[in-house]
């Protein structure tokens, strides 16, 4: 009984002297909670609308404060027309349109049906359909409310649009999210574990003594990877296009380019988790739970980045994902081309240049 006390306490001293260890075991199931406990909701807070207001109206102007006053809702612009309404979805800049007819108050008074139209963008069905939902719901009270002591009732309907996606189908924001999931995964994955693999099978040293510069041997590891993971981008989305029905109503040529940006960025990452551990294991574990959860919590893929406290929003901009599934959909999804996505792209690309600029500098430190 006192050696297996003693041996435990030997075994309890060595998980304390590994702090990356007790870093994992204990770090990351408080990082998990937090980020579930915050980002997984049903509920959506903060959604980005337009506004068309082309009543101008007491009424109109009730509704909007409504909308504003639930939460559900901020202003993002107040558009001056209908061809506005296209050029704002493309941008990315909000949810939803609220279009307010001409003669909205005129034919409320004179006991006219009416319509309020509500466009939204369905590249992501479900948040759509949610905030069609709040949207009518709030428009339907404000009606009610109205309603009480008035004979003939106020008629107010809403006509819905929905943009890019009309038949709300779930495959249209599965597909570009899955296509980011596999190539930020499997490239960040496989290329954590190259430079370790060195490390563990004792090749390290035939590196070290070889005239290879650390840049060369970096570009070596990562080009492989590059070829693999588009490959396995080209067949995610033949299978999108050829068996979902999946559209790709842009430049096909440019999808592509930014396929390898992002894969070149990913593996990048993948190259600099290696270069900071010394097993495979480790490596493969940091990938997967400091990449996984971020990738598919925090990137807006399943749930939306608006509706998260301030702080995970914030941590959002650092997550690749988050930039590539804006520019895929974009591409994809509402066929907008380079003057829509440079900034996402740019931001992708001075990503790639620092952890590749990390990965050899970290290289170097390690060969000295």
């Amino acid at each position: 009984m006192k050696q297996l006390l003693i041996f435990i306490r030997k075994e309890t001293y060595h998980i304390f002297r590994d702090k990356r260890t007790l870093l994992i075991l204990l770090g990351m199931p408080m990082v998990q909670v937090l980020i579930f406990g915050f980002a997984i909701t049903n509920e959506i807070t903060n959604a980005r609308i337009a506004i068309l207001d082309q009543s101008k109206g007491e009424m109109s102007q009730d509704i909007i404060q409504r909308l504003v006053a639930s939460s559900y809702f901020e202003i993002d612009e107040n558009l001056r027309a209908v061809s506005d309404i296209e050029r704002h979805f493309r941008q990315g800049k909000t949810k939803m349109v609220v279009v307010f007819p001409p003669q909205l108050q005129e034919n409320l008074l004179r006991s006219v049906p009416t319509q309020i139209q509500l466009v939204a963008d369905a590249t992501d069905p479900n948040t759509a359909t949610t905030l069609i939902n709040y949207a009518s719901a709030i428009i339907g009270r404000y009606l009610q409310e109205q309603n009480q002591g008035n004979a003939p009732p106020l008629e107010i309907s809403t006509d819905v649009k929905m943009l890019y996606n009309p038949r709300l189908k779930s495959v249209y924001m599965f597909v570009p999210g899955v296509i980011t999931i596999i190539l930020m995964l499997m490239s960040a994955m496989m290329t954590s574990i190259a430079i370790t693999r060195e490390k563990e099978l004792g090749t390290m040293e035939v590196l070290l003594v070889s005239p290879l510069r650390p840049s060369t041997i970096v570009v070596g590891k990562v080009i492989p990877y590059i070829l693999l993971a588009l490959a396995m981008a080209a067949i995610v989305l033949l299978l999108g296009a050829f068996v979902f029905g999946m559209p790709i109503r842009g430049s096909l040529l440019l999808l592509m380019v930014e396929c390898v940006l992002f894969v070149i960025t990913s593996l990048s990452l993948g190259i600099l988790i290696s270069t900071r551990t010394e097993t495979q294991q480790v490596a493969m574990l940091i990938s997967l739970m400091a990449l996984m959860l971020p990738t598919i919590l925090l990137s807006g893929f399943i749930f939306p980045i608006e509706s998260m406290p301030k702080v995970l929003q914030v941590i959002s901009n650092i997550i690749p994902a988050k930039w590539f599934i804006i520019i895929i959909k974009n591409v994809m999804l509402r066929g907008t081309g380079f003057n829509f996505i440079w900034k996402e792209t740019l931001i992708l690309l001075g990503m790639a240049l620092f952890f590749i600029g990390a990965s050899i500098r970290n290289f170097k430190i390690r060969l000295a």
